[in-house]
């Protein structure tokens, strides 16, 4: 039997043996926890090597693989599981929490996160014969995916990339364009098809989406976002939520109170300038959501991620 055929009646023999050769690729780029760039903009690695509570993040449009152990991410009310048989597809810029499920210092959890261009997208759409999506159905921009030789494949030469730094500005947009195609022809190709069609729902969400992350700071109308977006007022609300979870303007108080712990953090930032410079004119206000959202008021929640950290790196 050919090689061609082994892999044909023997899919997951043949994931098994590609998971492998990318779990040691991975292992090999980043030796400790944490997320890890590369030499490839859109390409990032992840290494856990515990089990996880669920921690807050926002997800940029994107696909993420694990090739070792399991996670999932949590959007609203809805929990995706993600591992070596299921991928994760996110579409829009989402505010989320991440969990790890299966990992060990001896078998940590291996992955990486593949940004994804929609512009990109929508030029294969466009030159391409691919058929339309039928599938229409606006749910969540979250999904997950079936995961493949197919599409794990031009994953691997994108990797093997990384052992041939003068070949990258050549070859990964190759294979990044590549990439975009196949998941134009997997089991997920209604949602890329949704967020990708000038003029559709989701697409007009991707924009909203895109005016708050850029202007969170300043007071926001929902009658004038719809009005940008080309919406009524009780469709972007609708289909925000649906897309994103959250309305409006939970996004851009998520937006805000998150830039704010960053500033205080990093920047050193007492809690009133960090208000004041996300766009909130009460203190008193951006005490009390800063308090429901984590848990603690600013203060003590700085001083305790502080604490945490000095006693990591002792």
């Amino acid at each position: 039997m050919s090689v061609g055929n082994q892999r044909e009646h023997n899919p997951y023999g043949s994931l098994n043996a590609m998971h492998a050769g990318l779990a040691e690729t991975i292992g090999r780029w980043i030796d400790s926890e944490g997320d890890c760039g590369t030499s490839i903009e859109s390409l990032q690695f992840f290494r856990r090597e515990a089990p996880s509570d669920a921690c807050a993040c926002m997800v940029e449009p994107s696909v993420v693989f694990v090739v070792q152990g399991a996670k999932q991410l949590l959007v609203g009310e809805q929990s995706y599981a993600y591992n070596t048989e299921r991928f994760l597809l996110n579409s829009l810029d989402v505010p989320a929490s991440s969990q790890v499920l299966e990992a060990s210092p001896q078998r940590p959890c291996l992955g990486l996160v593949f940004k994804l261009n929609m512009r990109v997208m929508a030029e294969i759409i466009s030159q391409s014969s691919l058929p339309p999506a039928r599938d229409r159905t606006m749910e969540s921009s979250t999904t997950l995916g079936s995961m493949t030789p197919v599409l794990l494949e031009p994953f691997t030469r994108l990797l093997g990339l990384l052992d041939e730094p003068e070949a990258i500005g050549v070859l990964a947009p190759l294979i990044e364009r590549e990439i975009h195609y196949r998941l134009l022809s997997s089991d997920l190709a209604s949602r890329l098809w949704q967020i990708t069609s000038v003029g559709s729902q989701s697409y007009r969400i991707a924009r909203a989406v895109h005016w708050l992350r850029r202007h969170y700071a300043q007071p926001m109308s929902i009658e004038e976002l719809a009005a940008h977006v080309q919406m009524s007022a009780s469709t972007l609300h609708h289909h925000f939520r649906l897309l994103t979870a959250k309305s409006p303007l939970q996004y851009q108080k998520w937006l805000r109170l998150n830039e704010a712990r960053r500033l205080m953090l990093n920047e050193g930032l007492d809690a009133s300038t960090a208000a004041f410079q996300v766009g909130y004119e009460s203190p008193s206000q951006f005490s009390r959501e800063y308090s429901r959202l984590f848990g603690v008021p600013p203060k003590r929640d700085i001083d305790g991620m502080r604490d945490r950290a000095v006693f990591i790196f002792r």
